[in-house]
Formats: C-alpha cells, sequence, structure tokens
C-alpha cells in the first residue's frame, strides 16, 4: 500500500516539476487587485447578503404544511375564491397559530415571499394578519408598531389610488377585521405614545420624527375616504328611498357596485362611530350613523363582532348625554341576541371577545337601570343581579354608591385616547409635560359622567318618601329630608330633571332624534305648600313568568319519560335459601282466598293499577 502511494506521489512530482505555479494559480497573495475591489462592495450590499443568509434559513424552518397552506391561500386570493379563502382565513390561519406559532411570530413576508412570487398584493394581506397576530398574541415594539401603519398605508393606498376598483374579493368578516384591527391598532399606539416616562432614548427619537404616525388625522382620512368612494352613504339613502337596482348603480358609481369597496365603506361608518367615541365626541359618533338602520334587517348584522360592537358603541353614546331609555333598549337588544345565538358562536375564534364585551354591556346596563329604573326583559335582569347585584344595591344609595358607579363605569366604558400627542419633538415642553401630565382621557370622562350622578344622589332617597304619600305637606318632607324648604324644592327639580329624557319614538330615524318622555313612574307637582303625588302602576307581566315555567315543567317531564325503569337488586343466595325455608313454611299455613284482580281503575306509572 505504502508502495503504491508512492508512484503516485512520485507521478505528480513529475507532472508538476515543468508547471510555473504561479502562472497556474496567479499571484493572489501578492496582487493589489482584490485589495483595490474591496471597497466596491459597499455595506448595503454587504447587508442584503446577509439578510438574504438570514432569511433562507429561516425560510428552511419553516414547518411543510405552513408553507403548503400559505400557497394554498395565495392561490385562493389569485383566484378570487371566497369559499377557500373563508375556510383559509377563518380556520387554517387560526388553526396553525394554535400550534406553531401560539407564542411567536409567523415568518415576516419577506421570508415567505418565494411561496407566493413575490406577489405584493398578497404580502399587503400576510402583513396585515401577521401585525395582527403580534397585537393579541405578543407584545409589539415600537419597530411593529411603525411597520403596522406603513403596512395599512399600503393597504388603503392600494385599493383607493389604484387605476379603477382593484379586482378583488375577501370575506365579509376579514374586511370587518380590517377596519376593526386598523381602529385597534390606532387606539393601542395612542396609548402606549401617552405613556412618556416609560420611553427609552431611541423611542424619543423616532416619536419625534414621525409624529404624523397613527395620527386622528391621518385614520380619519382613511375612514372618510373609504365612505366617500363607496358612496356608501348615499346607497344606504337610496335603500330607503326605496330606489330600484339600475337606480342605485347610477348612484353608487363603479366603486359603490363592488361588494369590497360597499363593505369597507360600511364598515368604516361603524369604524367612524368607534373612533368619534374614542376621542369623546358622542354626538358625532352618532351623527355619522345617521343613514345606518339598527334592526335585525341591517349588513351590519352579518358580522357578528361588528353587530356587538356597534351596539356597544351606540348604547354607550346614549348614555354620555344622558339618554338612559335609549341605551337600555340598544343593549336589551343586542344581549338577547347574545343569549339567542350563543350556542353557533361557542367555537369561533372571536367568541372570547364576544363574551367580554357583553360582559362590558352588563355592567352599563346596570348603571343605567340604577339611574333610570325600567322594567325590561327579566332574562337580562336575573343576569345583571348575578353577576352585579352588589354593585346594584349600593348605587342606590344615593351618594354612598358614588364608587360602584365608578369601579362600573371604568370597567365598561373603552379606552379613550387624545387627539394630540406628547411633544416629543420639544424638548422643554415635553419636560413640562412629564412634570405636570394632563388628566388622562378615562378620568376625565369619569369626571363628568360622576358629577352628573351626584346630582342624581338624593333622588332615591326622595322617592321612598314620595311613593308612600299622595299629598304632602312641604314642611314636613323638609323635615324628612332634615333640610330646609328651599334646598328641598331644589332637590325637587333635580328629580323632576331626573325622571325627562330625549329618547326615539318608532318613526325616529336618525339615533339623534327622539322626544322628551317620563322615564319615572312617579311624577308631582307642587302647590301652595303642598307637594301632590301621582304613581302609575304599571301591571305585572305575567306571560314570561308562565312561559318559563311551563317549559321547565316540560323539560321535568320528558326527562322522566326517558329516564330508564329501576332494575330489581339482586338476592344473595344465603338470603335466597332464608326466603325458599320462610316461604316454605308459610306454605303449610292455611292460604286465604286469592282476592280478585282488578279490570279497571287508573295505572300508575310502572304499569300496576291504582289503588282506590
Amino acid at each position: 500500500m505504502a508502495q503504491q502511494r508512492k508512484v503516485w506521489e512520485a507521478d505528480l512530482e513529475e507532472d508538476f516539476q515543468d508547471v510555473d505555479v504561479n502562472l497556474a494559480i496567479g499571484t493572489y497573495g501578492q496582487s493589489d487587485q482584490y485589495d483595490d475591489a474591496q471597497p466596491r462592495i459597499d455595506e448595503a450590499t454587504l447587508l442584503a447578503m446577509q439578510q438574504k443568509m438570514v432569511q433562507q434559513a429561516a425560510f428552511a424552518q419553516i414547518p411543510d404544511v405552513v408553507k403548503r397552506f400559505i400557497a394554498h391561500f395565495h392561490q385562493a386570493v389569485l383566484d378570487n375564491n371566497l369559499a377557500e379563502i373563508t375556510v383559509a382565513y377563518e380556520s387554517g390561519w387560526n388553526r396553525l397559530t394554535e400550534k406553531y406559532y401560539a407564542k411567536t411570530e409567523w415568518p415576516e413576508a419577506e421570508v415567505i415571499a418565494p411561496l407566493v412570487d413575490d406577489d405584493q398584493t398578497f404580502l399587503i394581506l400576510y402583513r396585515e394578519l401577521y401585525y395582527r397576530h403580534v397585537y393579541s398574541r405578543l407584545s409589539p415594539d415600537i419597530d411593529d408598531r411603525f411597520h403596522s401603519f406603513e403596512n395599512s398605508c399600503e393597504l388603503f393606498n392600494y385599493l383607493l389610488n389604484s387605476e379603477g376598483p382593484v379586482a378583488l374579493e375577501l370575506p365579509e368578516q376579514w374586511l370587518w377585521d380590517i377596519i376593526d384591527e386598523f381602529i385597534y391598532q390606532f387606539q393601542s399606539f395612542c396609548v402606549w405614545r401617552s405613556k412618556v416616562k416609560s420611553k427609552t432614548e431611541e423611542e424619543l427619537s423616532l416619536l419625534a420624527d414621525g409624529s404624523q404616525v397613527w395620527s386622528s388625522y391621518s385614520v380619519l382620512n382613511v375612514l372618510y375616504s373609504l365612505i366617500q368612494k363607496s358612496k356608501i352613504n348615499e346607497h344606504l339613502v337610496a335603500l330607503q328611498q326605496g330606489k330600484s337596482a339600475e337606480e342605485i348603480v347610477e348612484i353608487v358609481g363603479e366603486y359603490g357596485t363592488r361588494p369590497l369597496y360597499k363593505l369597507l365603506g360600511y364598515f368604516s361608518v361603524i369604524g367612524l362611530l368607534r373612533v368619534h367615541s374614542l376621542l369623546g365626541d358622542f354626538t358625532l359618533a352618532l351623527k355619522v350613523m345617521e343613514n345606518v338602520e339598527l334592526n335585525q334587517k341591517s349588513p351590519f348584522t352579518r358580522v357578528t363582532a361588528c353587530h356587538v360592537t356597534t351596539y356597544y358603541y351606540v348604547g354607550f353614546c346614549y348614555i354620555m348625554l344622558r339618554r338612559y331609555p335609549d341605551a337600555i333598549r340598544s343593549f336589551v337588544s343586542i344581549l338577547n341576541f347574545i343569549l339567542r345565538m350563543r350556542q353557533y358562536h361557542t367555537r369561533s375564534y372571536q367568541y372570547d371577545q364576544i363574551n367580554k364585551t357583553a360582559d362590558r354591556m352588563y355592567a352599563l346596563f346596570a348603571i343605567c337601570n340604577a339611574l333610570s329604573p325600567t322594567r325590561v326583559d327579566d332574562n337580562i335582569s336575573n343576569i345583571v343581579k348575578e353577576r352585579y347585584g352588589e354593585q346594584f344595591t349600593k348605587m342606590s344609595r344615593g351618594e354612598e354608591g358614588i364608587p360602584a358607579f365608578e369601579e362600573l363605569f371604568l370597567y365598561a366604558c373603552p379606552k379613550f385616547i387624545a387627539a394630540n400627542p406628547p411633544p416629543y419633538d420639544d424638548a422643554e415642553l415635553l419636560q413640562a409635560y412629564v412634570v405636570e401630565p394632563p388628566v388622562e382621557p378615562a378620568q376625565r370622562h369619569l369626571q363628568l359622567f360622576i358629577s352628573e350622578v351626584r346630582a342624581q344622589a338624593p333622588v332615591s332617597t326622595l322617592r321612598s318618601f314620595l311613593k308612600l304619600y299622595t299629598s304632602l305637606d312641604a314642611a314636613k318632607l323638609a323635615n324628612f329630608l332634615d333640610t330646609d324648604e328651599e334646598d328641598m324644592v331644589q332637590q325637587l327639580m333635580v328629580m323632576k330633571q331626573a325622571s325627562r329624557s330625549v329618547s326615539r319614538a318608532d318613526n325616529e330615524k336618525g339615533l339623534l332624534d327622539g322626544q322628551t318622555i317620563s322615564t319615572s313612574d312617579l311624577d308631582f307637582v307642587i302647590n301652595d305648600n303642598m307637594v301632590h303625588i301621582a304613581e302609575a302602576t304599571v301591571g305585572r307581566r305575567y306571560a314570561g313568568w308562565f312561559i318559563r315555567n311551563t317549559e321547565h315543567a316540560q323539560r321535568v317531564l320528558d326527562t322522566l319519560r326517558n329516564a330508564p325503569l329501576p332494575i330489581p337488586p339482586k338476592v344473595a343466595p344465603a338470603a335466597a335459601a332464608a326466603t325458599a325455608e320462610v316461604n316454605g313454611k308459610a306454605a303449610d299455613a292455611p292460604q286465604p282466598a286469592p282476592a280478585q284482580a282488578r279490570t279497571g281503575g287508573q295505572k300508575v306509572a310502572w304499569g300496576s293499577v291504582k289503588a282506590a
């Protein structure tokens, strides 16, 4: 073996004896050729190469099932196959998230770009899902917040500024989620931006340069642009006027006839309701909804999350405008809907969010019912007493119930935001902002609400005295209240004002329209020194009580009918022998004459005949 190696080594040396190695391989060590070329590879190119290598490594880490899903999802979007897009969006994405990305990010759009042939439209939609996952499951950093805004701008620019309507079809649920998530990320950014003390130097610098990122103007501009482009308000007015389909097509134009633009415009109206509520302009929030009808035939009812959101914000706006009967009506309507539809939404990925919103509406309903007592559906009342019975009892005690009002309001109100950001671009103003920060939006709205509640605090005590009399001397009533007559008259006027409210009638069109009605079953007049009380008694509603108990009795009867008959216990051998012995002895004794079998009578449950 050693001899063979020497032979081929010798042959190799002979071959290289006549070869100039410098000519063969070049003088790489001595030449300055690559020293001169080295600066030509700039840092950007090197960084791009490194980034490409990282992306290739990340691509290799993607599970095959995820790659197949993304490719299938992309093809469904290309084909505008709504059925396949819906399955991939509502089922596939969530199942893969739970299995592979429950606590980590999905692959970045640049990583999965080769799977979709670098389709920019699909990558924009993919980033929308990517950042939504980051916001809902993880903790977004400042880069995520800025990039999510940039992606939203790209998406809406593509929809609004393309030459003609885009050839894209998306499910209703996804279109609502795009608007809903856009507003949520805006709200989240405003809350995060207002916390100046927790910011790093890098974040302060980025916020100073990016004052227009997630600004109120940019968000409102997008929503109003979608409404204007789709002409959804004109479409709704035409429907209410009974226009024909041809006339509506002529009115709304080429954009308004596309389901994509029509639904985005409609959901933007609901989005404006939410944004104006978050900014504290409750009148304008209801004003933008003037062409939307709150009934079961409205388009927003096809998306449950949109349905619940609409009624929540409409009801809350009514509370802040002191229109408690309208707020109660809104909450009762949607809460009954949720109770009826709960069994159908247990598997929905939004089930938890809907339940949380419903729980907040029960708290708001308790506040409304404490300020304006109304006889409502027993199912809702029972749930409110079960969840917030303690707070509801406290709220009926006047001044003692103020903490209970504060607790429920802060729990159930939206996360209000400030329209103007802190002055990050001015160091002196920012320092003053940190030293004396303004009142938080939630606390400001709480103070306004509690001032109204505190003004009505004496009403419950005064009402309890008036219910005992049909006429009462003013001096005697003042003595009951431990106050003078002048103060007592002021309390009576407060009670009179509290029992009056603007409320919508059945034929009212706009949400702000309405008539002044009495919300109390107790009224009074003051004549000279006498207070005359008139109480309107409302008869108890027995129908619901009988229906519920009849249904309960029917369920009990069905359970008894379906229950199996009892099986007789098995007798042990020793006990059987003893029984046989006793029976043998008894057989020797004289037997009485057998009784005649009963041929008539009522049969009992086990088939025998009932004794007379």
